[in-house]
């Protein structure tokens, strides 16, 4: 896939250990890229990093992105020639417990990385991964598009626009002529292997393992449902084309998301988590108290679908299926690194079966 452009290649993945990087690591070995990760140790027990195995299969270095000479002495050993930047503080409720670790992390951190960046002459191709609650959120129906106003009501929100601001800047006062990149804007990805809390499916799992009722506070909720694949997908797609003969034309921030067909309620998400697993209850116990979350959330994807011909391989039925199908595979005690690698095979299979490129 992607041309071969991945196999030989030394890329970095910033947040391999975490649920995102680490299947980006997996697919990236099985595209034969030379893969080295900087980030913290795994923050969760049964972490997917971990049941991988990666830190035998990969260059492993445990760093704090708040440090500028941790990320710039990775950078020098690595001398990387793609990087992903996928490390950060990702949740929006641990975001208001501690705001400022938040910004560091999410703003001073992407300051680090693009600091370390602007002064390696290896590096050559950067796909930097925001979020899609870099957006201003007014709560409208439609999808909001690349050139809408970046902010956020909440810290992790507007920490995610202020680092699209930080690469903005780096753009065009340093990197542009140096290198190639580009932003990308995802969220509500779900997969195997996510233990983050106050997280949907990966709550659903605790309280389905523990026989318990699956408890939520916000039943109507409504966001973009997509399978962890998809996004990543999109990233390796762009990366091709960013290392392309043509790449200056794809320099610019991409939305990908799923189509309006994933857009259900949190509680239906739930009921179909349980009817998938076989067992389970749900109550809704409202919380008045609870911090702000944006009600509604959705990407048009035009761009993405356009230009770089991606567009979502995996409904939200099977996305949910994947998803659900890793947690029961791996309680049932399956080998992950095998289980992983086959739904990261089929879903290439079923890329392939649609003509992406």
């Amino acid at each position: 896939m992607f041309d071969d452009i991945y196999r030989g290649k030394r890329v970095l993945v910033t947040g391999h250990t975490g649920f995102k990087g680490s299947w980006l690591c997996a697919w990236l070995l099985e595209l034969g890229a030379d893969v080295s990760g900087f980030a913290l140790p795994p923050a969760y027990e049964n972490s997917h990093f971990e049941l991988l195995r990666l830190k035998d299969r990969m260059r492993h270095i445990e760093g704090d992105l708040r440090d500028a000479d941790a990320i710039s002495r990775a950078i020098d050993e690595v001398r990387p020639e793609i990087v992903f930047h996928l490390a950060a503080q990702a949740l929006v409720r641990p975001a208001y417990a501690d705001p400022k670790g938040t910004f560091d992390t999410n703003v001073g951190g992407a300051v680090n990385l693009l600091e370390a960046i602007r002064k390696s002459d290896s590096v050559r191709t950067l796909v930097f991964i925001t979020s899609d609650k870099c957006y201003r959120n007014v709560d409208w129906e439609w999808g909001y598009r690349e050139t809408d106003t970046l902010g956020g009501r909440d810290p992790y929100s507007a920490s995610k626009g202020c680092a699209e601001i930080v690469f903005d800047a780096y753009w065009n006062s340093f990197l542009k002529g140096q290198l190639r990149a580009a932003t990308t804007r995802a969220g509500n990805v779900i997969g195997g292997g996510d233990w983050a809390k106050d997280r949907l499916i990966p709550d659903c799992i605790r309280f389905l393992r523990a026989g318990e009722t699956i408890v939520i506070r916000s039943p109507d909720a409504t966001r973009p449902w997509q399978h962890v694949l998809e996004p990543l997908g999109g990233y390796l797609l762009l990366g091709r084309k960013l290392e392309g003969d043509d790449g200056d034309a794809f320099c610019k921030s991409w939305n990908l998301g799923p189509g309006h067909g994933a857009n259900r309620m949190v509680e239906e998400v739930v009921r179909k988590v349980i009817d998938i697993w076989g067992s389970g209850e749900l109550s809704v116990q409202r919380d008045p108290n609870a911090p702000h979350e944006d009600h509604w959330l959705q990407l048009n994807t035009d761009r993405a679908s356009h230009y770089l011909k991606w567009e979502p391989v995996w409904g939200y039925e099977e996305s949910v299926a994947e998803t659900v199908g890793w947690y029961r595979a791996w309680n049932d005690g399956a080998d992950v690194p095998e289980f992983t690698g086959g739904q990261i095979a089929a879903y290439e299979w079923a890329w392939k079966e649609l003509g992406r490129p």
